[in-house]
């Protein structure tokens, strides 16, 4: 058995995603076995952000910046728009290195079954973006769920007044299937493959 201290950090590692129960004892142990290159380095940097981490004013990503790296680096496009539904959707398109504008992350997707009404995204802070101008294309990026296609279709509608190109990601990705988890060839081809919304 392990002490009450130990057992804590293994059952608060087993909640994140991808680890389970026989993960988190794995890690704890190899936290324990290299306590000087892996728990004090761990330690250092969940402290640092913890005590800086932000919400960026501008696009909703998390950093420990405000505004993030990527809107603040004056090297992004800043013509073109890619909505998506969360933060790990932003990250994920940006690992592909294939969308060189700035993002706009809504914080969920609308859903009815669950209680998620368009005032509870952030698509109002994206229209005004929208309408400040200096946007040529909005890429709506969701994932291809239902939920994701009808939060896309929403925000096509409440935008189609502004003289903005409105695309959204091909329809390669699977159905069902979440940004986070494709591969970095899968997201390629949906981006090269973007059409304009119906």
């Amino acid at each position: 058995m392990a002490s009450p201290e130990i057992e804590a950090l293994t059952q608060a590692l087993a909640r994140l995603p991808g680890l389970g129960p026989r993960s988190a004892r794995r890690a704890v142990l190899h936290l324990l076995k290299k306590r000087d290159a892996a728990l004090g380095p761990l330690r250092e940097a969940l402290t640092a952000v913890d005590e800086r981490l932000e919400n960026c004013s501008t696009c909703g990503n998390v950093d420990t910046t405000n505004p993030c790296a990527i809107c603040a680096d004056p090297r992004r496009e800043q013509r073109s728009l890619c909505v998506v539904e969360e933060v790990a959707d932003l990250w994920a398109l940006d690992r592909s290195r294939l969308f060189p504008g700035r993002f706009h992350v809504l914080g969920g997707r609308l859903s009815a079954l669950e209680g998620i009404r368009p005032e509870d995204l952030s698509i109002d802070s994206l229209v005004r973006r929208i309408e400040t101008g200096g946007i040529d294309e909005v890429v709506l990026a969701m994932n291809a769920t239902l939920e994701g296609q009808t939060t896309a279709h929403y925000i096509a509608e409440r935008i189609e007044r502004f003289p903005v190109r409105v695309t959204q990601l091909a329809h390669g990705l699977p159905v069902g299937g979440e940004l986070d988890y494709l591969d970095e060839g899968t997201l390629a081809q949906a981006l090269r493959a973007r059409r304009p919304m119906a």
